[in-house]
């Protein structure tokens, strides 16, 4: 069998990490006969996708989005919502403002449209708003969320399934809409008027909120829900009393049976005075008065945020006596967009300074050994541990995980950093080559001694393998003790969606690694 013989790539935007290579065909609306099975193409431009249809309520009109600028490829960002008759026909523009919408969803009433979106085309560090544009499309969408100053989406991180954003859902009386919210290492479920007002807490237990959905009448939610000490159940109440009831008790027994170790939430001063969230993980049997070594946890991103939800990893290394401590620094989620936009344009800056502080912070607690300090990151955190190693030695080993050090190259590579050239002021690398290299981690790798494990999947197409081919052989070439584990036809997504005997295997060459020299 011989196989593909080549790719005709014609567009820029051809393979998606954890799909692969893309069909060289667009995205068109179909409807279906329920009775009958046969199929209608509604749309067929051969220029534009359509996506997220969603029916009107009297079944005549389809709501969509679609990205139909000039180059939509290069311009990922500029999306409008559009209709069309169920039967076909001219299509008829719903909004004006090119920007960032998905999460789309029609009243029951018919008068207006909700999407979850930005302000603006780009600004990758600006909150995730609900909005609602009248159905008729005369009027502008008008922002519901942005007075709170709040990310409308689970933005939580987890080497877990099932913790979804879904879109937000209406009331009944197409007067209330319902939605998610990540804040401060939460993932909520919360309403809010169509006129405004206060934002009401439905679900706001600690843990995280994942995939959720109304009964018909508006009346009850049924929603997972997870914590750090659980996996995650599906639980089930009412709207307006708010008494939940537990329908799945899944891992329970399995659970119970095993020491996970004590978590404690602090908060604590960052780098500019600013306060910062954060965990620390203790071994089970901890004693206070023995010295532990330590891993700092960094997550990837970098909009995203850790919190209340339970990760594999981390108990993993807690079990062998680790203490696991994790934050969340300045450019992630859940914190408002001050806190996202530190890092626009200066990675490696308040980030790194947070992480810094947040290693100071746990250093000085009585019961951590100093001299045993490594860190772990994947992704952007990947990004920071390269960063770390080229501007510190404090920390006795590193792991990188599916990291970027090189900006340059990551540009072009990876499924989806051509497109944000935003954070490096609206400049692609050729115009200003200074600003790519000046925040890619292999401008100082020349510093690194610290002895660093790099594991990377070769079917990564976010962070390109080449990525961490370029870390080990630089710091090969440097002299640094290092090794590559590379995972084959395993994507980005191989810690939360891996096949399992390929994420144990992970799992212990961190383990291996910290253990040789912590």
């Amino acid at each position: 069998r011989l196989g593909i013989v080549y790719r005709h790539i014609t567009r820029v935007n051809y393979k998606t990490d954890g799909v692969g290579f893309l069909p060289d065909e667009r995205w068109h609306i179909w409807t279906v006969n329920a009775r009958n099975g046969k199929a209608t193409q509604t749309t067929d431009s051969e220029v534009f996708d359509e996506r997220e249809p969603r029916w009107t309520p009297d079944g005549e009109s389809i709501v969509f989005k679609s990205n139909r600028s000039d180059d939509p490829d290069f311009n990922p960002d500029t999306i409008d919502l559009w209709v069309v008759p169920a039967e076909g026909g001219d299509l008829r523009r719903i909004t004006s403002n090119i920007s960032r919408k998905s999460s789309v969803s029609v009243s029951p009433d018919g008068k207006w449209v909700s999407y979850v979106g930005k302000d603006k085309r780009s600004d990758w560090w600006q909150n995730e708003n609900l909005f609602v544009v009248p159905f008729g499309g005369n009027g502008e969408p008008r922002n519901l969320t942005g007075e709170f100053d709040i990310e409308v989406s689970n933005a939580g991180m987890s080497d877990l399934g099932g913790a979804d954003t879904v879109p937000p859902r209406w009331s009944a009386d197409s007067q209330t809409l319902y939605f998610q919210v990540s804040r401060h290492g939460d993932v909520t479920l919360n309403s809010l008027r169509l006129n405004g007002g206060k934002l009401e807490a439905i679900i706001d237990e600690p843990g995280v909120v994942g995939t959720w959905s109304l009964d018909s009448a508006g009346e009850r939610v049924a929603y997972f829900h997870g914590d750090f000490t659980d996996i995650g159940q599906v639980w089930a109440q009412d709207i307006d009393n708010g008494r939940p009831r537990k329908l799945t008790r899944a891992n329970q027994d399995l659970l119970k049976s095993i020491e996970l170790g004590e978590i404690e939430e602090v908060w604590f001063e960052g780098a500019a005075g600013n306060d910062l969230q954060g965990w620390i993980l203790k071994p089970p049997d901890f004693d206070p008065s023995k010295k532990y070594p330590s891993i700092l946890e960094i997550h990837g991103g970098p909009r995203g945020q850790y919190g209340n939800m339970f990760m594999h990893e981390f108990y993993y290394l807690a079990a062998h006596d680790y203490v696991v401590y994790f934050s969340n620094p300045r450019g992630g989620s859940g914190y408002g967009e001050e806190h996202a936009k530190a890092i626009w344009n200066a990675a490696g800056t308040a980030d790194y300074a947070d992480v810094m502080a947040w290693a100071d912070f746990v250093e000085n607690q009585p019961y951590i050994d100093a001299d045993r300090m490594g860190v772990t990151g994947g992704s952007y955190g990947g990004f920071l541990v390269n960063w770390i190693i080229g501007h510190t030695d404090r920390f006795k080993a590193t792991v990188s995980l599916r990291s970027i050090i090189n900006r340059f190259s990551n540009y072009g590579t990876s499924d989806m950093n051509w497109i944000r050239e935003e954070p490096f002021g609206d400049e692609p690398p050729w115009i200003n080559p200074d600003n790519y290299l000046n925040q890619s981690p292999l401008k100082a790798i020349g510093n690194a001694k610290t002895p660093t494990l790099v594991i990377h999947s070769e079917n990564d197409m976010r962070c390109p393998i080449e990525q961490g081919e370029q870390v080990f052989v630089a710091l090969k070439r440097l002299g640094v003790d290092t090794e590559f584990i590379r995972f084959p036809e395993e994507s980005h997504g191989l810690s939360r969606g891996g096949r399992t005997d390929r994420r144990v295997a992970r799992l212990g060459h961190i383990l291996r690694w910290f253990d040789r020299y912590l």
